[in-house]
């Protein structure tokens, strides 16, 4: 406990930890290193002695002002605040109560654990950024900081203090599990994707010029190995499925590499989250922060027979750029009892996943399909002007659009108790949400002409850790006397609660 006597002095006078220049210098290395790569690539003139020096100087120029935050920079507790103090010329002093802070957590690479230090971050309710950010501190000071926050919670010390037992663990995923979240999620082809976009525009000339020697070499090996249109369609989905297989083992990969280890606990209604291979981060988050669930359920998700649990909590909302330092996915993959289980263990007032299901207004599957069945008529008419017979083929869809349209509508539904108010939607891809009533900001009607022509509105409910994408509660195709109840009812909860985030 010296570190904690330390940190709750009267003046803050902790430092980072010595080699925190060392990991300043290096993420701001890593910010500069794209722009300065392709400068140096594809920079004209000057030489390279030239580009050698500029480099240098930027490097000398970086290195200086990392020393110079490890010797500003102070922090300490003083009474129930967290006090951070840094600058020569332009002086700095933040003040942060430490019941303020919604979220600890601890990012820890290979070269962390090598060292013996953690990246801290601590997050508040609704903040785009964190409150601190520490690069970095000792394994010792950072827990020990970690716990007086949860202590400035209202914890008690004894608690904080006590081992978390396996009683305390809701959940574990062995690497079996990581395996089919691997082969559920399509990782693989977002990282591929990504690639192809940096190298696109790091790469000079059309990306179309890399493929064609590619295609002129394939057809030249067909040729020469005199095969014919059937040889040939069995070799080209033989490397279709063989691009397929690479990058669903991509996805292992990368799901393997961010959740390994991943163990989620629960203690006097914080929760805690800790995985991740190379880079291991742990993070911290109270329980009565969560502001949205969402239970996730697509095509593969049902072949293994698995689903997923994700929320969000006041501090994610700005989280777009690290949303692995937030607490996100309370079960990345589970099964359906596991997901329920844990739902009914942390908001037993729900009542998941025993809804009350509403359906929505009778003609919704009209609307559901009216633009698909219009642009669809329109895109095989023109073709069909243009092209003849072959150019109405797009008409064959007209049959599915409709199809899809009453499996959507018939699947999609709302209910309202007197905890929660949910949304179910999606048929092939399945998502259930559901808000705590306590915890609503904000509802809102909404209908365009086509809507008030067939007596339908939205209603829109938002949250503090509404999302700009992803799942949300939008109740869609309503009937309008409908609609204006439930935003009623919604409305009352919101104004006996105004401050409950």
């Amino acid at each position: 406990m010296a570190t904690e006597a330390v940190l709750a002095a009267a003046t803050p006078q902790l430092r980072l930890h010595p080699w925190s220049w060392l990991f300043v210098l290096l993420a701001q290395l890593r910010n500069f290193a794209l722009p300065l790569l392709a400068l140096l690539v594809f920079g004209q003139g000057g030489g390279w002695e030239q580009w050698q020096l500029y480099g240098a100087l930027a490097g000398g120029a970086l290195a200086l002002v990392s020393v110079v935050q490890y010797f500003t920079y102070r922090y300490g507790v003083i009474g129930s605040d967290l006090v951070i103090r840094a600058g020569i010329l332009n002086r700095t002093s933040r003040t942060i109560p430490l019941a303020r802070i919604r979220n600890v957590s601890l990012h820890r690479t290979l070269l962390h654990r090598l060292f013996g230090v953690a990246e801290v971050r601590l997050e508040s309710a609704g903040g785009t950024t964190a409150e601190a950010h520490m690069r970095v501190l000792s394994l010792d000071a950072a827990s020990a900081l970690e716990r007086l926050v949860q202590v400035g919670h209202g914890r008690d010390a004894a608690a904080v203090d006590a081992d978390a037992a396996d009683a305390n663990v809701l959940l574990r995923l062995p690497t079996v599990e990581l395996v089919r979240l691997g082969l559920i999620s399509n990782r693989g082809v977002v990282v591929l994707g990504a690639a192809f976009a940096a190298a696109s525009q790091m790469v000079p000339g059309d990306p179309e010029q890399w493929f064609r020697p590619v295609g002129r070499w394939l057809f030249g090996q067909a040729e020469m190995l005199q095969m014919g249109w059937l040889a040939t369609v069995l070799v080209a989905l033989a490397l279709l499925l063989g691009a397929v297989v690479l990058l669903r083992l991509l996805s292992i990969v990368l799901a393997i590499v961010q959740f390994h280890g991943f163990t989620l606990r629960e203690r006097d209604g914080v929760l805690g989250v800790e995985s991740g291979l190379l880079t291991r981060v742990r993070a911290h988050a109270p329980l009565r922060k969560i502001q949205f669930w969402c239970v996730s359920e697509s095509l593969l998700h049902r072949l293994f027979r698995r689903r997923s649990l994700d929320v969000e909590t006041a501090v994610s909302a700005g989280e777009g750029k690290d949303s692995s330092r937030s607490i996100n996915h309370l079960a990345p993959v589970a099964t359906a009892g596991a997901v329920a289980a844990l739902v009914q263990r942390l908001l037993p007032e729900a009542g998941y996943p025993a809804f009350d299901w509403q359906p929505l207004h009778p003609r919704a599957w009209r609307r559901l399909c009216f633009w698909p069945l219009l642009l669809t008529l329109l895109a095989g008419l023109g073709l069909g002007l243009r092209f003849g017979a072959p150019g109405l083929l797009p008409l064959l869809l007209l049959p599915w659009w409709v199809l899809r349209a009453r499996r959507l509508a018939a699947a999609t539904g709302w209910a309202l108790n007197g905890t929660v108010v949910a949304y179910r939607s999606g048929w092939l891809n399945r998502h259930t949400a559901f808000a705590e009533l306590a915890k609503l900001q904000g509802v809102q009607v909404l209908h365009g002409p086509f809507d008030r022509r067939r007596g339908m509105a939205t209603v829109a409910v938002d949250t503090a850790g509404a999302a700009a994408i992803g799942e949300r509660i939008h109740i869609r195709f309503l009937p309008e006397a409908e609609a204006r109840r439930l935003a009623a009812q919604l409305g009352r909860h919101i104004a006996r609660n105004p401050l409950a985030w």
